[in-house]
């Protein structure tokens, strides 16, 4: 059978050891939510795991959208990954400075472009610095430029149109990993403009509930018990959705470490359901 965990996570000592390898390229996709006032790309030139690029989430973008950091198209995704250096044979493995939080939207926009040899540093960068492993500082340098083919995987990408079929259909189930408050419409969404609550019919499942305390992903029986308590079949397709498409991710990451194939992403997510005020929308309890 095969171990659909250690494909899709990487721990810090295998990336210790392997840290050196032609073929491995580490890629920082922190990012933080603007109210922070956390600077992804600043604290990577201040702390970053040694020879790691910066993947800048709110530059690769579709820049003619008006949602935050939508999937761009294969042209500039093509010219962004060449800049960085990472090539069509590279192993990719992706971290964030928060621990699990954003580094499964850079693995998921990836694998959405084509490339399936990613994974996602479990605990990323607090448990590697809390081992006392090395970290870089400075300015990075730049690495040489590689060919790097992206071919978009329309299977792992959902649009509002699927989301409205998914919901008239019932052939694909929904999760969302915002928070209870901002699904049950108790709590305000982030983003401006937007209407409070959830789509019809989604389930409820946090990010923040598979996440374990030191920023690492919990054990499998764990995920399996928490999508099947939030009334998820994980036999059946399933779609994630969050605020802007990021923690969305998470659950997707989920859901692959459990050996599940039919899933995708609304890229669009809340940002795109909750501003259009012709789209249905539900309150209340998850």
């Amino acid at each position: 059978m095969q171990d659909h965990r250690s494909r899709w996570l990487v721990e810090t000592d295998w990336l210790a050891a392997n840290l050196a390898a032609p073929d491995v390229v580490v890629v920082d996709g922190s990012w933080h939510m603007p109210a922070t006032g956390r600077k992804a790309r600043t604290e990577h030139s201040e702390q970053r795991i040694p020879g790691a690029v910066f993947f800048d989430i709110d530059e690769i973008r579709d820049e003619n959208s008006a949602l935050p950091h939508m999937l761009p198209s294969t042209v500039k995704f093509s010219s962004r990954m060449r800049k960085l250096g990472i090539g069509d044979g590279a192993r990719i493995v992706v971290y964030d400075s928060i621990g699990l939080y954003s580094a499964p939207r850079v693995w998921w926009m990836l694998r959405a472009m084509g490339k399936d040899d990613v994974a996602v540093l479990n605990g990323g960068l607090p448990k590697w610095l809390a081992e006392g492993r090395p970290i870089k500082d400075g300015p990075p340098r730049a690495r040489i430029e590689k060919h790097f083919t992206a071919r978009l995987n329309r299977e792992l990408l959902r649009e509002r149109d699927d989301i409205v079929q998914a919901l008239s259909s019932g052939t694909e189930q929904i999760a969302d990993a915002r928070s209870s408050g901002r699904f049950e419409g108790r709590e305000p969404e982030p983003w401006p403009g937007l209407r409070s609550g959830h789509m019809p019919q989604a389930r409820s499942v946090p990010f923040t509930e598979l996440v374990a305390a030191d920023g690492t992903l919990k054990p499998n029986d764990d995920l399996r018990r928490i999508f099947s308590e939030r009334g998820l079949d994980l036999t059946r397709p399933i779609i994630t959705t969050c605020g802007s498409g990021v923690t969305a991710a998470i659950d997707l990451l989920a859901l692959a470490v459990l050996g599940h194939q039919q899933t995708a992403l609304y890229d669009g997510s809340w940002s795109d359901w909750g501003a259009d005020p012709s789209l249905p929308i539900a309150t209340g309890p998850a």
